[in-house]
């Protein structure tokens, strides 16, 4: 089975690059639920324009619709979904799980692609996409070779990967920093891009949540042997002439033709500071960073870019086309147009009559009708039937021949919509009445304070089991879970806790192996009362909601399970693989408590844990002061990183209060919200 190419369109130029430069399927956006808001995207006629153009020329369309949805955008969403199944696109690309859920429950049969937003990285988590619904997942962008090989070897579904284009230094769907710092939600379609600001670890580069982009273009060949099924080019906000380069290289290196002077071209049109592939070869570290230099941004010349731009100017054919032209005396001339799948017969206006100078014969009807130039068609096979001594002129000719690509077109463009339903969310919500619980999460045991009261505690898997046994304590698998998932789910099996938090489907696939009570985490971004319910069909009791909901968001919600919120904490900004401290100092001297620090002279700190680094809000999340104020929520949550154990009493001392903080803090998103 032929791998698929699958490239960007953020507008139509883009659409049109990737089509005739090669590209098997096209992704875009359309309305306000793609990741990429600020791209061009298509919307009404243009919409159906983008689907049509891709369906003539044989490629694939997958409508990206992978943001997160709230309550009161559902209808919207909805109307969404319907118009594209009526376009019977082939795919829609999904992070939210209530999104999905409403996808499904409108027209079961368009295939769910799950989003990298989803974050899902391990053969566990990727079972329990199938039994969402998905047919196709696209891997994080942090995995090494070998983690691809044994997934790909495995996998229940099929396997997308991007291979060439920008890389986030978070792993995609946990990152907060453009939200928190701006409001401008990446989980939303709005990411600001804050990364790629100054951003220093000490000793480091100056541009330390900077990484250069991803090229493994020369690799697509072993990628192909390990049975993924489509190799995604990253850039819907990029030109056109940088999709047609990086399609042409991806389908020469598929060819095994590419060459070295080709991917200079590529890296010219853009890039920064190059390419790395450090991730998939597991040399992760200083050489994977860089940044958009001056010299990248002028290094592509017009002449450059006229060389590609020239590449996809005109229509390339893509059907071949056979015609038969009847011509007889007193009679309408016809001809028939035939592809592969297709018959249509186009008959003139005009009737044939004797010639009186010279009569048409076979050699110079062929001639006309073999003029397909400008059209998704070749001439093929050209039979002719005509009478001797007659007289039809050669713009009747043309005529038929342009009516008949027409109809042909028209066949090839002939759809029928896929059959779509309606969705209505109609569960209640528990309500909860009772006293707010108290939840602690602890990073480090070491800072608990004597004495404290809770109705929930929660330390990292693989604390001592005594300390665990002593607080009665849950544990929290690490949000970054890739390749040791079964050394993971030991752990968590042999643990004496009765609770888990679960921050990503990986590791709720985990927890269900345990038979443990799962509360799901924040970074499972739930965001609607739809999502709330499809975490209940696996047994999931309670979850905490997303740092980028708001107050009024939250008091519309109707949870199906018991709800909690963030009280009290550094907001996790980042999960990183590729851990920026250790730009500048090695892991022993950082002690795993390291810290970076922006161009206002602001430290972040950075934790690590299980082969992964957070980079930490520089100011704690406070909201004690107005708990209150936080409707429809069973539990506070309080989330204790850094802070020492004098520090820690102190704000729980103040809870039963409702003090207000004493030292710098930030009520997060929850009055803001996120755009």
């Amino acid at each position: 089975m032929r791998t698929e190419i699958l490239a960007p369109a953020g507008n139509f130029d883009s659409l049109t690059a990737a089509v005739r430069s090669g590209a098997d399927a096209v992704y875009f956006g359309t309305g306000n639920f793609n990741a990429r808001k600020n791209a061009a995207n298509f919307e009404g006629f243009e919409l159906e324009r983008a689907v049509d153009f891709c369906r003539l020329h044989g490629v694939k369309c997958h409508i990206a619709l992978n943001t997160l949805v709230g309550d009161d955008e559902i209808p919207e969403f909805k109307k969404t979904v319907k118009r594209i199944c009526n376009l019977h696109a082939d795919a829609l690309i999904l992070q939210d799980l209530g999104a999905a859920k409403i996808v499904r429950e409108i027209c079961p049969e368009i295939e769910l692609h799950a989003s990298t937003q989803l974050s899902t990285g391990t053969l566990e988590g990727l079972r329990l996409l199938k039994k969402l619904g998905f047919t196709r997942a696209v891997l994080p962008r942090e995995l090494s070779k070998k983690e691809i090989e044994y997934i790909a070897e495995n996998s229940p579904l099929e396997l997308e990967m991007f291979v060439h284009g920008a890389l986030c230094m978070s792993v995609s769907g946990q990152c907060l920093l453009s939200a928190v710092l701006g409001s401008r939600s990446g989980n939303r379609g709005l990411c600001a891009q804050p990364c790629r600001l100054p951003f220093s670890a000490q000793g480091g580069t100056g541009n330390d949540l900077s990484l250069k982009d991803l090229s493994l273009i020369d690799r697509l060949g072993e990628l192909a042997r390990m049975g993924i099924k489509s190799f995604k080019i990253e850039g819907r906000m990029k030109r056109p002439e940088y999709v047609c380069a990086a399609v042409t290289a991806c389908r020469e290196s598929l060819e095994g033709t590419l060459s070295a002077k080709r991917l200079e071209e590529l890296e010219a049109l853009f890039s920064r500071s190059g390419f790395t592939s450090g991730y998939y070869d597991a040399k992760t570290g200083r050489d994977m960073f860089g940044f958009r230099k001056k010299e990248n941004v002028i290094s592509a010349t017009d002449a450059l870019l006229k060389k590609y731009s020239s590449l996809y100017e005109k229509e390339k054919p893509v059907y071949t086309v056979d015609f038969k032209l009847t011509a007889s005396q007193g009679k309408a001339p016809e001809l028939i147009a035939e592809t592969e799948n297709h018959s249509v017969k186009s008959v003139s206006e005009y009737i044939c009559r004797p010639a009186l100078n010279v009569a048409l014969d076979s050699q110079r009807a062929a001639k006309q009708l073999s003029k397909c130039g400008g059209t998704v068609f070749r001439p093929g096979k050209i039979d002719c039937e005509i009478d001797s001594g007659l007289s039809v002129p050669v713009q009747e000719l043309n005529c038929l021949r342009r009516n008949a690509l027409n109809a042909l077109e028209n066949k090839i463009l002939q759809r029928e919509g896929y059959k779509t339903g309606d969705f209505e969310f109609t569960e209640k919500g528990l309500g909860f009445s009772q006293k707010r619980k108290t939840y602690l999460f602890f990073y480090r045991e070491d800072r608990i304070p004597d004495g404290i009261k809770y109705d929930r505690i929660f330390l990292p898997l693989g604390t001592d089991e005594k300390i665990i046994e002593r607080y009665n304590a849950g544990v929290m698998l690490p949000r970054g879970v890739f390749f040791n998932e079964g050394e993971l789910c030991e752990k968590l099996k042999l643990s004496p806790a009765r609770y888990v938090l679960c921050n990503t489907l990986d590791a709720v696939a985990i927890a269900l192996k345990s038979g443990k009570e799962i509360i799901g985490g924040p970074f499972l971004n739930i965001f609607n009362s739809v999502s709330l319910s499809e975490l209940s069909q696996f047994g999931i009791s309670e979850a905490l909601l997303s740092y980028e909901l708001s107050v009024k968001q939250i008091s519309k919600l109707k949870p199906k399970i018991k709800t909690g919120c963030v009280l009290y904490g550094r907001i996790p900004l980042m999960l990183t693989k590729n851990c920026p401290v250790n730009n500048g100092k090695s892991c022993a001297v950082c002690s795993k408590n390291g810290k970076i620090t922006d161009r206002k002279n602001i430290d972040f700190p950075v934790v690590c844990q299980n082969g992964f680094s957070e980079i930490l809000n520089s100011r704690p999340l406070y909201m004690q002061d107005k708990a209150d104020e936080i409707k429809n929520v069973y539990f506070g949550a309080y989330f204790f990183t850094t802070e020492k154990k004098d520090e820690v009493r102190a704000i729980l001392n103040g809870r039963e209060k409702g003090l207000k903080p004493e030292n710098e803090f930030t009520r997060g998103l929850y009055y803001r919200g996120v755009e």
